[in-house]
């Protein structure tokens, strides 16, 4: 995944713009930083119970996940092992959830970036209180 990643152009300018500029000075909202192919959301979130986090995949877009106020727990777990889809491929949105269990997670403190590709489920925002993030789209190649 990683030799891939770094041949993918927009993927190098998300973490360019990570690099060059201060995510906790973005007001909330979306920031398009090329069209359809990148953008980097800024949010305040409620966070979860790892019970209550749901798995989800992209299709078209990698994600880049920040928590920039405090640290975030991510369930993870391999596409290939979910085997309970709540429902289809919403295609507009680009998710998928699956009602698997979360069984493994990880722990990024503030600043950290967590990159997950299509073939990787991610449950995030679990942890208390309200969190704020920063959510990349990257266009997957």
């Amino acid at each position: 995944m990683e030799a891939r990643l770094m041949t993918n152009p927009f993927y190098a300018k998300a973490i360019e713009f990570i690099k060059t500029h201060d995510l906790n000075a973005l007001e909330p909202g979306k920031h398009v930083l090329d069209g359809d192919n990148l953008w980097v959301n800024i949010v305040d979130s409620k966070m979860k119970t790892k019970t209550e986090a749901r798995l989800e995949v992209h299709d078209k877009y990698i994600d880049i996940q920040i928590p920039l106020s405090k640290p975030e727990t991510f369930g993870v777990k391999a596409r290939k092992d979910c085997l309970k889809p709540a429902g289809e491929m919403n295609t507009e949105k680009d998710i998928l959830f699956y009602e698997d269990p979360v069984d493994f997670t990880i722990c990024a403190e503030a600043g950290d970036v967590v990159t997950f590709a299509p073939e990787t489920a991610h449950a995030p925002l679990i942890g208390e209180g309200t969190i704020h993030k920063a959510i990349f789209k990257v266009r997957a190649l």
